[in-house]
């Protein structure tokens, strides 16, 4: 199989299914007859993003900044968190129960304590991205220390290897798939916390422009920022999935879909 076959063999059938989609949405809002102020069609959306592309891509480059600080300091702080929990027992029954508590409470009810302590602008929603997307990345990179394989473990342990050793030479490379399988996730939850606290506590960015716009009942300007922050999530998505497969292909090597 060329090149060529392999990327239409993944590609064509995800671009199909999105044709198809938006075709029915089209067909479906004219065929029903539904105005523009209650559910836009593609073409209206469109319309609305060339419309106001300046004030979107401004508003836009706002989001994916906060979007991307809060993500690095989740990265930082959930891959080290991560590995502490997954190195140590003990840091793990003190910890975990935390975390899964604090993560349990809805994040858009911290943004208001947030504005307290910030004040309206560009810090709520970094550290709203962060809170969203930092436990996925915790768990997983602990979960996979968790599910060393204990032949590993005893192998190494009967050549003379010390728990550091087999903690850095395995377990490190062993939690890396699931690290980035997290990344892959914590970014397009990194994206809903910054929307959450744009639409709460800020005067830039898609949050603020959807805002601004339902007020005026724009609502195709209202989904044309929703197709923006969808789009900025699929490139990120597609990025981070082009990295895990050069860094972790070994950990899929040999494995096919059903029907491959």
């Amino acid at each position: 199989m060329t090149g060529l076959q392999r990327a239409a063999r993944e590609w064509l059938p995800p671009a199909g299914v999105i044709v198809a989609a938006l075709l029915a949405w089209e067909l479906g809002v004219r065929a029903l007859r539904v105005p523009d102020y209650i559910l836009p069609g593609p073409i209206a959306t469109w319309q609305a993003i060339w419309q106001w592309h300046r004030a979107i891509w401004f508003n836009a480059a706002q989001t994916l900044y906060t979007t991307l600080a809060g993500f690095a300091l989740a990265l930082a702080g959930g891959m080290g968190l991560g590995l502490a929990i997954g190195y140590s027992t003990l840091v793990y029954r003190a910890l975990y129960p935390l975390l899964v508590a604090f993560n349990s409470v809805p994040k858009v009810a911290i943004v208001p304590v947030l504005v307290i302590w910030f004040g309206i602008g560009t810090v709520p929603a970094i550290a709203t991205a962060f809170l969203i997307s930092f436990f996925p990345i915790v768990v997983n990179v602990a979960t996979g220390l968790a599910t060393l394989e204990p032949e590993w473990q005893d192998v190494l342990r009967s050549l003379g290897a010390s728990r550091w050793d087999i903690f850095r030479k395995i377990g490190i490379p062993r939690s890396l798939p699931y690290f980035f399988a997290s990344m892959k996730v914590a970014v397009t939850l990194a994206f809903v916390g910054a929307v959450i606290a744009e639409t709460v506590a800020s005067n830039r960015g898609i949050g603020y422009l959807m805002l601004s716009a339902s007020a005026r009942f724009e609502v195709p300007l209202v989904f044309a920022g929703l197709v923006v922050v969808a789009l900025m999530g699929v490139v990120l998505f597609a990025a981070f999935s082009i990295v895990e497969r050069r860094l972790t292909g070994w950990a899929y090597r040999g494995q096919v879909g059903i029907g491959a």
